[in-house]
């Protein structure tokens, strides 16, 4: 407990610590015998521990030092903060705590949920984890007083990662007592270190046996059953993957080889090139919104990193329109002035292939002139002229490091960060702040960066306020775990699919050896779904920097929901204040791309929760989505054991809130909640509804397609349009039909909706002006004309719900009503309202309710209007609708218009539109 307590917060030396206890020996006793009638299996006295504690605290009260009353106090609370221990475990290898990490005392921010301490003879460690369902790799570290610091600092990293995936973040990390003298001989106290390590964390982890929960055997369980316990590899553990898995195997632990992701039997990312191919759909997206397409125009790039590495090395081998300028690792600067694209990309294969090389290893054949290779132990490197020009200094001479930092702000397309270490701080911040000594020396800030885009393949590149300010200075980023998410969801959908064909063999389904042919055959699958979830992060994040300037208050609620429920600081994720917000939302500036993917990352994680915890996520209706996530071949064989994935919550409730907020939006479920006081379940059940019945998936794929040849302004512009409809959609399902689960509420309303799209699409006499003039334009501008057809149509389509109500309550055919619908809003004015609100402004929040309840009022008062013309037609069947309806209250109808005739002469704002929905009303009633 001392030595735990000392990684957490080293307040007190290890000499005082022990005159404590020496000097209050009764006290100490006491909370030894406490620490047994807790843990002891076979001297468990829950009561009599209870009893102690209280007569502990007693005596506590009475000790007249503060800082003794502390180091003891603390001791008490450790014990009561422990869930789990293997100390009564007969033949046991290291001691072993699991805590409840909130009651540890001094625990600094972020606060885990649990964390697992492993104490032995010659190596110690801690593993942190964020929720139930959490992973991320374990860590051989160096930092043998503070690595707990280290791992802390990992695993918040990680939980924001893992926005993507079903588990949230863990971190592990080890640090060994001694090391050999002999550095071939390190290799092995690691391995060794690293299963001493893996073996504690597994004596404290319950096990599935026959589908059951099992504890473990003399281990007194003080939380509840948590069996998921997945690993990965990390610094200096890239290859014990098959260690770890070989120990889960002796231990008969239930994930067998899903416990560490990446073994032999698993996929290796080097090999898929999943991590820069992820990152790659990053670069694509922010290089179409610059102009470029890098499978066709040539792009100049600096990089950190070789061509050994896998991040590096596999995204160089992206395109062959690349042409590197520069790039550095730890032992060489390499520069190419003027490269040949395809002759340098021959040359970067053939490094790639080749076992452990280097930029050393380069044909200088192929270096166009001016250029070279310099080791970074060079005292002093001339430059070039061509290499001046294209690096974009005018010093002739510079030291290796001066000329890092030259290469990292070089006037290029691109800065691909395939490597190590954080190279780009923020003006205001030190080099303390990066957390990267080893790299002070070339840092150089965010607002000097003079590349158009970085891409974050490796980890921390950027600071995230270095990240804001080339954001601000109008460079296009996004943050490291967006950019390079591609590998932990890699290594998930592994994990995933390995627990459901391990289910596959338990019933005889399938043998271990078809199994490993199945997961290698399906591995393109893997790596489809993995990009297709990369390329919609990323266009998300491109509609939201476009209208965030809008929707600043909903940011700022959502910020400050989080905050309120512990999940959220600011300041640590470089978030702006609540006063930064407002002026930021007076003055247009909007957030930028890193702050935006944050609350990305947050909305993503706080959903999956708030699902995962509800009803929702055992819906029958949604296990489908299982169906999109797992490899076709692995769908057409084991649908039927999805039911039973031990992760079916989980996976639901990630598959389904990455669906909402990738189409939707940040603010999406947070803002229609609020506005509905309905839960975030309801809303996301209603969006689902509302996705089905209109059949929005198929036709965001259609418009998908067109980004290349449309450019990206037009994309956003049919997408916005799409999910706008969707948004209304669901505004309708979350207030109205809510009796039976989602398949029957699409079932009663999507056959109605197709009539109607149908026919709007194939009469466009239908059609408001509006509509004619958007659909020529669009035409105009190259969108094909069934797309184009079903744009014009779309905002009418936002009331097919109620239309499709009104005619079943009519008993007319939903064509029919449509037709009054149509008319009602140019008869009415209702047309016309709807376009002055969608260009009013407004500052307020206050504003912005007051114009969200027009837009609702006016879609039903299109309901309203159509129920009123219906009952008049009902009693004069000699005439049209309209017409009958007309004719009943023609003074009502011409006062209607003259008032509209006056507005026609008014800037329109949220009081003129509520004037005129109660003159509308006035005239129908």
């Amino acid at each position: 407990y001392r030595t735990d307590w000392r990684r957490v917060a080293p307040v007190f030396t290890v000499g005082y610590v022990n005159d404590t206890l020496v000097e209050h020996a009764g006290i100490a006793i006491d909370l030894i015998r406490l620490f047994g009638l807790r843990f002891d299996p076979d001297g468990r006295d829950g009561e009599a521990a209870d009893d102690l504690v209280a007569e502990l605290i007693g005596r506590l009260d009475a000790i007249p030092s503060i800082e003794q009353d502390r180091i003891l106090r603390s001791f008490l609370r450790l014990i009561e903060a422990t869930l789990r221990t293997n100390a009564f475990v007969p033949g046991r290898g290291p001691l072993v705590f699991k805590f409840r990490s909130a009651d540890v005392p001094d625990v600094p921010a972020p606060r885990p949920m649990v964390e697992i301490f492993v104490l032995g003879r010659d190596v110690e460690g801690i593993h942190l984890r964020g929720g139930m369902v959490a992973r991320g790799g374990l860590r051989w570290s160096t930092r043998r007083e503070d690595y707990r610091t280290e791992v802390l600092g990992l695993m918040k990293a990680q939980m924001t990662k893992n926005a993507v995936i079903v588990p949230t973040g863990a971190k592990g990390g080890f640090v060994l007592h001694t090391l050999p003298d002999d550095p071939g001989e390190v290799r092995t106290a690691v391995e060794t270190g690293y299963r001493t390590f893996v073996n504690g964390l597994l004596d404290v982890t319950d096990n599935r046996i026959g589908g059951a929960v099992v504890h473990p055997d003399r281990v007194v369980v003080r939380d509840g059953e948590d069996p998921y316990l997945v690993v990965a590899a990390d610094k200096g553990t890239a290859s014990l993957s098959d260690v770890a898995n070989g120990i889960a195997a002796e231990r008969g632990f239930w994930l067998a080889d899903a416990f560490a992701s990446g073994g032999s039997a698993g996929y290796d990312h080097k090999a898929l090139a999943i991590t820069a191919r992820g990152a790659w759909e990053s670069l694509t997206r922010h290089f179409l919104e610059v102009g470029l397409d890098p499978e066709t125009d040539e792009f100049t790039v600096v990089g950190i990193g070789d061509m050994s590495g896998d991040v590096f090395g596999n995204g160089m081998l992206m395109s062959d329109r690349a042409k590197v300028v520069a790039a550095f690792d730890h032992r060489h600067v390499f520069i190419d002035p003027d490269p040949d694209p395809k002759a340098s990309f021959s040359e970067r294969r053939r490094l790639f292939e080749m076992p452990r090389s280097s930029w050393d290893d380069y044909d200088r054949s192929v270096i166009s002139e001016g250029g070279g290779i310099f080791p970074r132990s060079a005292k002093h490197i001339d430059l070039h002229p061509a290499a001046r020009s294209a690096l974009g200094t005018d010093r002739d001479g510079l030291t290796p490091n001066e000329l890092i930092s030259v290469i990292l702000r070089a006037p290029v397309d691109l800065l691909w960060n395939g490597g190590i270490g954080t190279y780009v701080k923020a003006r205001h911040e030190n080099h303390d702040d990066a957390g990267d000594r080893a790299n002070d020396a070339v840092r150089v800030n965010g607002a000097d960066l003079r590349a158009r885009v970085v891409v974050e393949g490796g980890n921390l590149g950027l600071t995230q306020a270095g990240r804001i300010e080339f954001a601000r200075s109008g460079g296009a980023v996004n943050t490291d775990f967006i950019d390079n998410s591609g590998g932990v969801d890699c290594s998930d959908r592994e994990v995933n699919l390995k627990i459901l064909l391990g289910m596959a063999i338990e019933r005889g389904d399938l043998d271990g050896a078809e199994r490993d042919e199945l997961i290698a055959s399906v591995a393109s699958d893997v790596v489809d779904g993995i990009l297709r979830s990369n390329a919609r992060q990323a266009a998300v994040l491109s509609r939201e920097v476009v209208r965030c300037d809008t929707r600043m208050e909903s940011y700022e609620t959502l910020m400050a929901e989080l905050e309120e429920a512990g999940l959220l600081d600011r300041a640590v994720e470089g978030l702006p204040t609540s006063e930064e917000m407002r002026e930021r939302a007076h003055d247009g500036a909007g957030l930028t791309r890193p702050e935006l993917s944050v609350l990305l990352a947050y909305a993503k994680r706080t959903l999956r929760g708030q699902l995962a915890r509800g009803p929702l996520s055992e819906s029958e209706d949604l296990l489908g989505d299982l169906h999109g996530y797992f490899p076709p071949p692995v769908v057409e064989r084991f649908a039927h054991l999805f039911a039973d994935h031990p992760l079916r919550r989980e996976l639901v409730a990630t598959l389904v809130a990455n669906e909402v907020v990738n189409a939707q939006g940040i603010v999406f479920v947070s803002r229609l909640a609020g506005r509905t006081d309905s839960p975030a379940s309801d809303v996301v059940e209603a969006n689902r509804v509302a996705r089905d019945v209109s059949g929005v998936v198929a036709r965001r794929v259609e418009i998908d397609s067109l980004l290349p040849e449309v450019g990206t302004e037009l994309w956003a512009e049919l997408i916005e349009r799409l999910e706008s409809m969707v948004a209304s959609l669901t505004r309708w399902y979350v207030r109205h039909a809510r009796d039976g689960g989602i398949a029957s509420r699409v079932g009663r309303g999507r056959e109605a909706f197709v009539a109607l799209e149908a026919a709007l699409i194939a009469d466009s006499q239908l059609w408001r002006p509006a509509a004619r003039s958007r659909f020529e334009r669009l035409v105009e501008a190259g969108v094909p004309g069934e797309v184009a057809r079903h744009q014009a149509v779309v905002p009418i389509l936002a009331s097919a719900p109620d239309l499709i109500e009104v005619a079943a309550a009519t008993g007319r055919d939903p064509v029919e009503v449509l037709d009054v619908f149509l008319r009602s809003g140019r008869t009415f004015g209702l047309d016309r309202l709807g376009e002055l609100a969608a260009d009013v402004t407004v500052e307020s929040s206050w504003d912005r309710w007051a114009l969200w309840t027009i837009e609702e009022d006016l879609l039903g008062l299109r309901r309203f209007a159509a129920e009123q013309v219906l009952a008049i037609a009902a009693a004069h069947p000699e005439s049209a609708p309209m017409q009958a309806f007309i004719d009943s209250r023609p003074d009502a109808i011409r006062r209607l218009e003259r008032f509209f005739s006056t507005l026609e002469s008014v800037d329109a704002d949220v009081a003129a539109l509520t004037v005129a929905l109660r003159q509308v009303r006035a005239a129908i009633v």
